[in-house]
């Protein structure tokens, strides 16, 4: 016996769609992080990266529950003083779905450089529709 070494070489990556109509912004995210890791496969290497391509649809249907619309902020700071620019949810929801999507997933992918390749594979559109169906990805049922 022997035990299983994930690299490039070895490494097969298929394609998933994760519907986010009318579900918690948290869950479709958490599952698209264990798809784009690879943690899902009998063979997953926590050093390499041997995750899937995940293409998120319905960006803009997804929820975000309690009050999290009112009161949790996206925030970021330019570096010089008094820099900083604070956007609710509820507008950053309306305006631009795909980068709360992408903050979420990108929150809960480890702090290294595996996760910078695990986002280049991370595909969000904002409708039902998208551009990858020649890579003839399955849909994934996240609960």
């Amino acid at each position: 016996m022997s035990t299983f070494m994930a690299n490039k070489g070895n490494i097969e990556r298929k394609w998933y769609i994760l519907d986010a109509a009318n579900k918690p912004l948290g869950k479709t995210a958490a599952a698209a992080a264990t798809l784009l890791r690879g943690k899902h496969k009998p063979e997953f290497t926590p050093n390499a990266d041997c995750g899937d391509f995940v293409i998120v649809i319905n960006a803009d249907k997804a929820v975000l529950t309690g009050k999290k619309l009112d009161q949790k902020y996206y925030r970021r700071h330019s570096g010089w003083v008094g820099g900083l620019k604070e956007v609710k949810y509820r507008t950053l929801m309306s305006e631009r779905p795909e980068l709360a999507m992408k903050l979420a997933v990108k929150g809960m992918l480890p702090k290294n450089s595996l996760s910078n390749s695990a986002l280049t594979r991370l595909k969000i559109y904002r409708g039902g529709e998208h551009e990858h169906a020649a890579q003839k990805p399955e849909l994934w049922d996240a609960q």
